[in-house]
């Protein structure tokens, strides 16, 4: 077998390739023509108007949602600050009362301290009589 006669054997089959591809694509063509892409195109609008519609529902949901949220941030903070305020005066009740209790200690031992020298010099009168 020849080299040119090997190169004819391998063109006839590169082209009876060429046409097998050929008569494939025209009848995808012919498809598409006849009305694939139209339905495509249909499926296609429905899902973008499937997208539409969900998206517009979670735009709904997202405002309602967020001004609720947006109120409830709000009585959060008035519940903050009024916590805030019952702090301050409970922190300022606890300081009276332990001002009170030290005064109150204070005045005690300074009583004991008087009564232990008033038992001191009334100790040495009775040992003389």
């Amino acid at each position: 077998m020849s080299f040119a006669l090997l190169a004819n054997v391998l063109t006839m089959i590169f082209c009876m390739a060429v046409l097998v591809q050929s008569v494939r694509m025209m009848r995808s063509l012919r498809t598409v023509k006849d009305g694939a892409l139209t339905e495509v195109v249909t499926a296609l609008e429905k899902a973008t108007a499937g997208a539409r519609a969900v998206l517009s529902e979670m735009k709904a949901t997202l405002g309602t949602d967020c001004a609720q949220h947006a109120r409830l941030v709000e009585q959060a903070r008035g519940l903050r600050d009024e916590l805030s305020d019952m702090i301050g005066i409970a922190d300022a009740a606890c300081e009276r009362v332990v001002n009170a209790v030290s005064l109150a200690n204070a005045v005690r031992s300074t009583e004991a301290s008087d009564e232990a020298e008033a038992e001191v010099e009334t100790k040495p009168e009775a040992e003389l009589a």
